[in-house]
This record gives C-alpha cells, structure tokens and sequence, in this order.
C-alpha cells in the first residue's frame, strides 16, 4: 500500500502538473519569452507526461496484486475457521460461509486501493487548491470549501448505503445457503415430492435478495449522480470565477488558462475523491460480516493430551439429546455393532463420538485409549478415532483423490475391493482416475456411499466408526461389503451404528440402543433367538 500510494500520488500530481504547465507555456507565448524557456517548459511536460503514466501503470500493478493477495488471505482465513477440527460458535450455514469467503473476502480488500487512491486523489485537490489559491486567493477558499461540503453531503449517503449493503450481502448469503441446501437434498425432494415447496422457499428468499439489490443499485446512482452534479457544479464555478477576475484584470490569459485547465481537472479526483466513501462502507460491510467468522469462539477447548496405547473405546453414562445414561465399551481390535431403534438416537452417537458435540454439552465420559477425549487434542482425535458420517460427501476430483484425499493410503485398492466400488472402476476406461463432479452429481447414491466407506476403510484408523455405511447398495453387496469390511479390519476396533442384518452378522457383539439406552447384548443370532423386539426393528 506504502509504495502504491507514492507511485498513485505521483500521477495525481503529474495530472495536475499538465494544466499548470500548459497555463506557463501560453504565458510564455504570449509574453514573447525566450525560445529556450518554451522549450524548458516543453521538456517538463514531455517528463511529466511520462510520469503520468509510468506512476499509474506500476501504482495499478502493484495496488492490484496487494488486493489480490489480500483478498485470497482473507479467504484462506476463512476457510481455515470454517474447516477448524473443532467448529466455531456461529450461526452460519456452509453457503452463507460460501459467501463470505469469497465476495466478502474481496469487498474487504478493495480497501487495500481505495486507501492509495484516495490519498492520491487527495494530493489532487490539495495542490489545486494551493495552485489557484497562488493565482487568487479566492479560487483557493473555494475549492477547499467547495470539496469540503461536497464530502460532507456525500458521506451522510455513503452511510445509507453501507446500511443497504450489508443488509443486501445478508440475503444475498441467505439466498446461497438456501440453494447450496437445495441441491444437497434434490433427490430426496423429487422422492416425496417436495421439489416445488422447496423451490417457492428458494424463489422467495431470492426475490428479496433480488428487491434489495435493486434498492441498494438506486442508491448507488443516487450517489454518483450527486457526486457528478456537485464535482461539475465545483468546476464550472470555478471556471466562472477565474474568467470573471480575467475582466477585471486581476489575473492574466495564462493565469485564466491553468484555473480553467486546473478546474476541469478537478472533476476526475473530485469524482474519485467522492465515490471513495461509498467503497470504505461495503469494505466495512463485508469485513464485518467476515469478522462474525474470524471472531467466533470456539465451541470448545481442546485437550492438549494423546492417547494412550490401547485403541479401546469407552463411552461411561452420556446423556445428550435422545441418549440417556448410554454406557458401553469396545475393547481394542473389537468388531462391534450398535443396532439403534431410533435414527436420531444413533446420529446423536455420531455425533458424539466425532466430537461434533463439544464435551461440555453433554453429561457423562467418553474415553479414547483411556483418556477423556476431552482432555486430547482434536488432532490427535481425528487422527486415531474416524467416524464416517450418514451423509457422503464426494467433491469434485477422480475416484482416486476422493479414496484418497491424502495421497499418503497404502490401502487405496484393498479400501476400493473391499467397498465394492471395483464395479464403478471397472465402468470407465480411466479407471480410478475417473473424474468425479462435484457432491458426486455424475455418480448414484449407491456409488456415492461405496465411494465414502472406500475413503474410510483407507483411512484405516486405529478405531473406526461407520454410521450406515450400506444403507443405500442392493443385498447381494451389502453381504460382500460386511465380509470385507470384517477381512480388512481384523486386528483394528471397528464400530458400524447400522441396522443391517448383513453387518450385524459379522460383529463379534451387537450392542442394541433403544430410547437412549443399551437394553440388549450379544451376537446377532443370539439376540434374534431371544429378543422379538429385536427381530422387528432387523429382520428384513
């Protein structure tokens, strides 16, 4: 900003140069001056032309890299808060977050020329007025007064559109959520034919991001056609003024010709000078609306232990939500699965177990290795505990770098064997290097689902945890998927929340959670043997 500044304050300086000497040089001709200081004054406009462009041609390079570069440092700290292990304390959906990081992100560093330009503009105005008030004192007075009230009116408007503004990036962020959701959930929708509720939703939150964008658009050239009126208004009485003492015979043709040149100057850094403010409030918009992200607190304090050894998992009266006094252990290298009556009460588990619910909300213990997972560090969480959520996320890359994000599994085949995704490699002739769109618009649910137990079981954390992982693929391959899975997990615990019988088959223990709690143990067939309750919620 420093050296953009300078060289931004150079050419306004050289801008305002050219008429001065123009002004000189007229009177020079008319005075009969000597050839040789024409020609001085020649050559000083010749440099000073030059000057002109040179300062804007590398002011402009270097403000609009500063800007750039700002602007992607913004976004990448965003996107760092957003994807914190531990998520942060604010109301925000992912397409709001989507919003923010990207026209925020670049609103915000607008800053980084308005600043310069501003100043620059400012080196304008000073040495115009000081070049009149030199020529007439009165010319001087009022073109400071003159800019000092045009400021004045146009930052009472510039506050109005700030307000608009941020309330206009408020639904335009809402309106992105709302689609961003509704693309998420189109197949389901068209399932129970909630397409068109769904979409009059969309098309109401959009229409008043679209009346407001027009509100702020009106006041916007409300502005900038008050900013050119006043700017000219300046100008032309200034114009008016210098040809009035040029009657009187107060100052000479020469004298006449700079005010003129110097005031029609005037209407380029006036109208710069002006529209500035406008741009400070939406930076002051969006940063603010940024600072709602990089302000938020934590939800939680991580540990700062790891832990232990063992890759046992225990989970000692958790009462949370729909959960009560759940209490269960898993010995290191255990196959087990949870057969939960109720869906809400297995995401909760979930959610639990991936610390998306921080420690301190809920009552009770859950431990890792024998330590409280509150008390380890996320990374070290993340690292030996993966739990694999309901939903799938696919992006949009190759099969390969969805397995694998890492690029660092050594189990990238045996994960895909062993998912069953060997038939969606086997379809096209890049095999895993098949381009992936993105959520997986190109694949279906049954892909998507293999293609997301692939990325887990490739992973191969000490202790995994499968949240129905095969609730969308045919019987058949919901058997080999349980076979593998078991095959390929031998010797590392493994816990699948499901209530398939194929997978609860394969468990060395079923552990059955109903209204909250553990009202069952044992081996599948044991359970279907003696519990009718059981048979109802898997038999199939």
């Amino acid at each position: 900003m420093a050296s953009g500044t300078v060289l931004m304050g150079s050419y306004q300086a050289a801008e305002t140069a050219v008429p001065i000497l123009l002004g000189v040089i007229v009177e020079f001709a008319l005075r009969g001056g000597q050839l040789s200081s024409l020609g001085l004054a020649l050559l000083a406009l010749g440099l000073v032309m030059a000057t002109v462009s040179y300062s804007w041609r590398f002011g402009m390079r270097i403000l609009q890299k500063a800007n750039t570069t700002e602007a992607h440092r913004w976004r990448v700290a965003v996107a760092d808060h957003g994807l914190q292990p531990v998520a942060r304390d604010v109301d925000l959906k992912s397409g709001e977050v989507l919003t923010i990081a990207t026209e925020d992100a670049d609103q915000t560093a607008d800053i980084i020329e308005v600043v310069p330009l501003l100043v620059s503009s400012l080196v304008s105005v000073v040495i115009t007025g000081v070049v009149l008030a030199v020529i007439s004192v009165p010319l001087g007075v009022l073109v400071f007064v003159g800019t000092v009230a045009i400021l004045s009116v146009l930052s009472v408007m510039s506050r109005r559109i700030g307000a608009n503004t941020q309330v206009q990036q408020a639904k335009v962020a809402r309106a992105g959520a709302k689609v961003s959701d509704l693309i998420a959930g189109l197949r389901p929708l068209h399932g129970f034919g909630g397409s068109y509720a769904a979409f009059q939703a969309y098309r109401r939150v959009s229409t008043e991001a679209k009346k407001q964008s027009i509100i702020v658009a009106r006041v916007n050239g409300v502005y900038a056609g008050a900013a050119l009126a006043l700017n000219s208004l300046l100008a032309a009485a200034v114009t008016l003024w210098a040809g009035f003492l040029t009657f009187q015979g107060q100052i000479s043709v020469g004298e006449l010709v700079m005010a003129v040149g110097l005031a029609q100057f005037l209407i380029e850094p006036l109208k710069m000078f002006s529209e500035m403010p406008k741009y400070v409030m939406m930076a002051r918009a969006s940063a603010e609306r940024m600072a709602l992200i990089l302000a938020a607190p934590a939800r939680m304090t991580p540990g700062v232990e790891e832990p232990g050894p063992e890759s046992g998992l225990e989970v000692s009266t958790v009462t949370h939500g729909t959960l009560r006094d759940l209490t269960f252990s898993v010995r290191p290298g255990e196959f087990v699965a949870i057969a939960a009556y109720q869906p809400q009460a297995a995401a909760e588990l979930a959610s639990v177990l991936s610390v998306d619910v921080p420690p301190a909300s809920y009552s009770g213990i859950v431990r890792v290795g024998k330590r409280e997972i509150a008390s380890l560090t996320i990374e070290s969480v993340r690292a030996c505990l993966l739990v694999n959520p309901s939903h799938h996320e696919v992006f949009a890359g190759t099969l390969r770098e969805n397995v694998d994000p890492r690029g660092s599994s050594e189990l990238v085949e045996e994960a895909v064997s062993a998912a069953m995704l060997t038939d969606v490699v086997a379809l096209h002739s890049e095999g895993l290097d098949y381009a992936v769109r993105d959520r997986g618009a190109n694949l279906s649910g049954g892909q998507r689902q293999r293609l997301s137990l692939a990325r887990a079981l490739a992973a191969n954390p000490e202790i995994l945890v499968l949240h129905d992982p095969t609730t969308a693929v045919d019987a058949v391959t919901e058997q080999l998927i349980a076979r593998n899975v078991t095959a390929l997990r031998r010797g590392r615990t493994t816990i699948v929340i499901t209530s398939s019988p194929a997978l609860l088959d394969v468990a060395d223990r079923v552990i059955v959670l109903d209204g909250g709690t553990v009202t069952g143990e044992g081996t599948h067939r044991e359970l279907l043997g003696r519990d009718s309750s059981y048979q109802l919620a898997v038999a199939r």
